[in-house]
């Protein structure tokens, strides 16, 4: 009846094939997702709460087993060494030949037997008395060794625990069993996993209650962002989602939701803007064009139809440039990738001005050479024509043009300034000329004014260079800036 602690090794099965493993994990790996996603919690909250219990779960399960090995660990060592202990005594009185001197079991051992060189029993406790001998045999050889066995119950309820020592004597090889009781090991091992059985339930409820809540408080805040913005349509676009009082990740949400809404109110301010500025100006040629060529119809003399259908054909260039920069606007605002060329600012800026033919003012420039940018041509061209156009329009004698390289904080930019000595523009509209549709004098003739584009075309072509265009003052007249990012040096 003796049970070894070191049980007869089991057959290994053979290897699973790889290929057929992970097919195998393929096929299954589908259907569980799709259990998990249907059992499993669709809300926010509801997977937090998940978590957070099968964490703590895992973690308790852990702890569980790691507390209950740990605890029958240092009961097993006790119980051992106190049978150990009376082991080794009676093992030194067989060794002096002073067997008949051993005492009954001591405090912590419930039986010994000790076991001659053939197996016989010399000496035992009377509750293992007729009893063979524990061991497999008899001692093995000479010297002293310690083994442990865990054999059935000897007429008692608990599990024992054998300690063996084996030692020389002059009667030859003897070997001494002290058995110790378990039962301590046992009713501790009991009560902390009944303690645990009990109480792990209790702590995961605990656990899910305080998550549900705590979750649920967090997302209050989200859940009145969500219903806020739920409501609002491209009508109610001035109405913005409550910031909670919390400095937290949903506070920076809500203001990050509320700039949002500030910049889509403007964007529609600026369309509605733009759309009755357009509007009106189209209206406006269109009207005077639908005029004279009802006077033309009207009028029998053939003398005045050349001049009013030169006046036609003039209002309807004007309504062809106007579409055209609409149409640029429109490209502009839809973000179109910008061409990465690399050019030649200061032949870009010459070409541009020996293109113009019948300029009022004669240009004077002043270009550094190996200025370089990179974007598109045609667009940075459109640029440098709206300044000097702007410049020509309100300049007395002197229109110029000047590009020079700056490097700032390691960066190396491209300034194009073009200057007129006009009235100026005053500080307080420095800002206001960029605006589309934006005339500083409503009083003077659309001839002289045009449509208010020019600027506002040329700031958002420089803007989708990565570049500037400001207005800056100056001791005469006019001033615009226009700053770009240079190209790398190659």
């Amino acid at each position: 009846m003796v049970e070894s602690a070191t049980p007869a090794p089991a057959p290994v099965p053979a290897p699973a094939e790889p290929g057929a493993v992970r097919r195998l994990l393929g096929r299954v790996r589908g259907p569980v997702r799709r259990l998990l996603r249907r059992i499993g919690p669709t809300t926010v909250r509801g997977r937090a709460t998940a978590g957070a219990v099968v964490v703590v779960a895992a973690a308790l399960a852990l702890a569980s087993f790691a507390l209950l090995g740990l605890l029958k660990a240092n009961l097993l060592r006790n119980a051992e060494r106190d049978a150990e202990r009376q082991a080794v005594t009676i093992a030194r009185l067989a060794a002096a030949g002073g067997l008949d001197r051993m005492r009954a079991p001591l405090a912590g051992a419930d039986f010994v037997q000790v076991v001659g060189a053939r197996g016989r029993v010399l000496r035992a406790t009377p509750n293992l008395a007729g009893v063979p001998a524990l061991g497999p045999g008899g001692p093995s050889g000479p010297g002293t060794a310690f083994h442990t066995w865990r054999v059935r119950p000897l007429g008692g309820e608990h599990r024992l625990r054998v300690v063996q020592v084996t030692t020389d004597t002059p009667q030859g090889l003897v070997t001494v069993y002290v058995g110790t009781s378990l039962r301590d090991v046992d009713a501790a091992d009991d009560t902390t996993t009944a303690a645990l059985a009990a109480g792990g339930p209790l702590l995961l409820a605990t656990v899910a209650l305080v998550t549900w809540r705590v979750t649920g408080r967090a997302l209050r805040p989200v859940e009145a962002i969500r219903a806020e913005v739920a409501e609002i349509t491209d009508r109610d676009l001035h109405r913005r989602v409550p910031v909670p009082p919390t400095r937290d990740e949903v506070a920076r949400l809500a203001e990050t939701m509320n700039a949002t809404l500030d910049r889509l109110e403007s964007s529609g301010h600026r369309q509605r803007r733009f759309i009755a500025d357009a509007s009106h100006e189209l209206r406006s040629p269109l009207t005077v064009l639908r005029t004279q060529l009802e006077v033309a119809l009207a009028v029998r003399d053939p003398e005045l139809w050349p001049e009013l259908i030169g006046g036609a054909l003039e209002d309807t260039e004007r309504l062809q440039h106007l579409a055209s920069d609409l149409l640029l606007l429109a490209r502009i605002d839809a973000a179109q990738p910008v061409a990465a060329d690399r050019l030649d600012l200061g032949d870009l800026v010459r070409s541009a001005v020996e293109a113009r033919l019948g300029d009022r003012v004669p240009v004077r420039t002043e270009l550094e050479a190996g200025v370089e940018v990179e974007g598109s041509g045609l667009w940075l061209t459109r640029v440098v024509t709206n300044l000097l156009d702007n410049a020509q329009r309100f300049a007395d004698r002197r229109v110029e043009v000047v590009l020079r390289s700056t490097t700032a904080g390691g960066a190396r930019t491209a300034v194009l300034e073009v200057l007129d000595d006009g009235p100026g523009i005053p500080p307080a509209d420095r800002e206001r000329v960029f605006e589309r549709f934006t005339r500083l004098d409503d009083a003077r003739s659309r001839d002289h004014g045009g449509a208010g584009l020019g600027l506002a075309i040329a700031r958002d072509l420089t803007t989708h260079h990565g570049g500037t265009l400001t207005a800056e003052p100056a001791a005469r007249g006019a001033r615009l800036r226009a700053v770009l990012p240079a190209a790398a040096v190659s």
